[in-house]
């Protein structure tokens, strides 16, 4: 019999941990939705975003002004790398664009490891957020609530941007067709500019929200980097919509899955056999998930032009 209240505290930190792999999401789903880039280098920015922010918090004693320089100079990064470099990417393959942001990843781990050496950044919580919240006699951190509470802001932001404004519709021009906005006197290039921008400054704030949970290390971007095109290829890319939906669903099916298989394995395998597999076993339905997604849905839960 599962304990109602590990039940509860284990489906609460799914869902948090969905809501921060949809902060990733949704910059990446942006630019490969809308700029048709394959931007392996996605998780670079998610790890510079995590150690400027772990460094300017560590350094002002001040968390939230660490997101505050993460998001601004990430951004700044990104414009520049998608102005110098990935932009003479997109009349290439997707094979071309996967090379060169491969390569950037090289570039961005050994600069980290120069910059800030080999070991990681621990990013201790100011003391108004290391605390809990008691909710049905369940103690809950507060910082697990504050990134769920952005994450669903930033959603509620990217809904009205995309869908309500100006900007949001020759974004979704662009996407549709570029060559015809392009002929409509719209500077295209300067969309994308901004929307490369803005996943930028999404994948920092998702690595200023994960420093003080996971720690801020060299490589990090690549261990989630998996997981975020899996949401994209579940929610459907481009739409921002799906990328929420499809990260809610990894990030409960994942904690879920590491927390309760073990009991489960225990009832036919030795213990040390049983806690081995759960992890395994666990990654596994996150990719059982896609392919039947795959399988009924090729588009995608949420295709962009329903999102």
């Amino acid at each position: 019999m599962v304990d109602p209240h590990l039940l509860f505290e284990q489906l609460f930190n799914g869902v948090q941990y969905g809501i921060l792999l949809f902060l990733l999401a949704a910059g990446l789903t942006l630019v490969f939705g809308i700029m048709d880039m394959m931007n392996l280098a996605h998780g670079s920015l998610y790890m510079l975003g995590a150690y400027i922010a772990a460094t300017v918090s560590l350094v002002t004693d001040s968390f939230l002004l660490g997101i505050a320089v993460a998001l601004p100079a990430t951004l700044v990064v990104g414009i520049f790398l998608e102005v110098v470099i990935l932009r003479k990417l997109y009349d290439r393959g997707h094979l071309d664009q996967v090379l060169a942001t491969f390569g950037m990843i090289l570039f961005f781990n050994e600069l980290v490891r120069l910059i800030w050496g080999p070991a990681g950044i621990e990013v201790p919580l100011p003391s108004i957020l290391n605390q809990s919240l008691t909710l049905f006699s369940i103690p809950l951190p507060l910082y697990r609530i504050l990134v769920i509470g952005v994450g669903l802001a930033v959603a509620g932001f990217l809904y009205v941007l995309v869908v309500k404004t100006k900007v949001g519709m020759l974004i979704r021009a662009g996407a549709s067709n570029r060559e015809m906005v392009g002929a409509l006197g719209i500077d295209i290039k300067k969309i994308f500019t901004l929307v490369f921008g803005l996943g930028a400054a999404l994948a920092a704030l998702a690595g200023a929200m994960a420093g003080p949970i996971f720690a801020a290390t060299i490589g990090m971007g690549e261990n989630i980097l998996i997981q975020v095109l899996v949401v994209i290829v579940i929610g459907g890319i481009g739409s921002i919509r799906g990328a929420f939906v499809g990260s809610l669903l990894i990030g409960v099916i994942e904690i879920m899955g590491r927390s309760f298989l073990g009991d489960f394995f225990k009832l036919f395998l030795p213990d040390n056999a049983a806690e081995t597999a759960a992890p395994a076993a666990a990654s596994m339905l996150i990719y059982i998930l896609m392919a039947g997604v795959l399988f009924f849905r090729p588009q995608g839960l949420f295709p962009a032009r329903s999102g």
